[in-house]
């Protein structure tokens, strides 16, 4: 099997055991919204957007399939968050999905523009 393969599979699997944590710590917070979902993606945009940072300017590509494609990969959860959005929906909070799919992408968008602007950062 591809070395690559490996990394993805090890990260894959610290990545969802990572976001089953989080999700269980925030349905404690807040067992009505999902903040789990939530928090996982945004802090996996940032995350993201600082390893994407350092790996273009330190090197460091052979690690790119275990943190980025199978660590953040299997921590972040889009198909997680599209189905606490319809859940939302159909419970009749149609203003609480809006505002939860509002944040979701802008904060998460803003996670990564922070990561790579820090990462950059380090960099110059």
């Amino acid at each position: 099997m591809n070395h690559a393969f490996l990394q993805v599979a090890l990260g894959g699997a610290l990545g969802s055991m990572a976001r089953y944590g989080v999700t269980i710590l925030a349905g404690r917070i807040s067992p009505a919204f999902p903040l789990g979902t939530l928090t996982v993606n945004i802090v996996g945009c940032f995350v993201m957007g600082l390893l994407a940072a350092i790996i273009a300017h330190r090197g460091g590509q052979h690690l790119a399939p275990l943190a980025l494609t199978g660590m953040l990969g299997g921590f972040t959860t889009f198909s997680a968050f599209a189905l606490d959005t319809m859940v939302l929906w159909e419970r009749g909070a149609a203003l609480t999905a809006a505002g939860y799919v509002l944040a979701s992408v802008v904060i998460s968008l803003l996670a990564v523009l922070a990561g790579l602007a820090i990462g950059r950062g380090l960099f110059v």
